[in-house]
């Protein structure tokens, strides 16, 4: 991602320049410590995840037998105050909740930010894209020299990016990019780690389904990111 404005710190919990979204190939494995608040679920979309056709590419099949269950798309009970079409990001039990009506929710299995690039608060959606152009921030590209390449020119949309196959565009409330983002992943492998550098990352197929769901902007598409 391409860094562009500086901003007040909104419960970062860390210094939002080293924020990436990259992807990491020492992904730490988490002790998952329940589902949390919502223990039942209604429906499950264990068929979801076959080759995808989508604007020309041809996303391979996940095993999803490899991915634990809590992981895979669902509906859950969730009762909140939040408004349908709220986004609830939990860090710790690595869950993200698209608020429906009635007491349910839409929950995806993500992948999270390493300690040391953990991050909390509240954002919207100001824009997505489908199919990214992936701009690593030049600190990235310190720690990382493979990626120096991509920090001008970007890497193009294809199935090896790092931002998969779409990407959502979290803003503060004071209208500034946060360089944080929820977007797709082609490390399937990676949902339910912490592995990356920030951002929070979904399995191509589900990041696709959010995506249709999500209006932006900052009075239709709340995300409250949570630890």
């Amino acid at each position: 991602m391409r860094i562009r404005n500086a901003f007040p710190v909104f419960g970062l919990l860390t210094t939002l320049a080293l924020a990436g979204c990259s992807t990491s190939s020492d992904s730490a494995s988490v002790d998952n410590k329940g589902a949390g608040p919502t223990v039942q679920t209604a429906q499950i979309f264990d068929d979801a995840y076959g080759v995808t056709k989508d604007a020309g590419y041809s996303l391979p099949a996940i095993p999803i037998s490899r991915v634990k269950p809590q992981f895979r798309r669902q509906v859950v009970n969730y009762e909140t105050t939040e408004r349908p079409g709220t986004i609830i990001v939990n860090t710790r039990e690595r869950f993200l909740y698209y608020i429906l009506a009635n007491g349910k929710a839409m929950r995806y299995g993500i992948g999270v930010g390493k300690q040391g690039f953990a991050w909390a608060g509240t954002a919207y959606v100001a824009w997505k894209q489908e199919w990214p152009t992936w701009h690593p921030p030049k600190e990235m590209a310190v720690r990382r020299p493979d990626v120096a390449k991509y920090v001008e020119d970007g890497m193009g949309p294809g199935l090896s990016n790092p931002l998969g196959a779409r990407a959502m565009y979290l803003f503060n409330e004071d209208g500034k990019d946060t360089l944080f983002r929820l977007h797709g992943t082609p490390e399937w492998a990676s949902i339910g780690t912490a592995a990356s550098s920030g951002c929070i990352r979904l399995m191509n197929q589900d990041v696709i389904d959010l995506y249709s769901r999500v209006r932006p902007g900052k009075g239709t598409s709340k995300v409250i990111v949570i630890q």
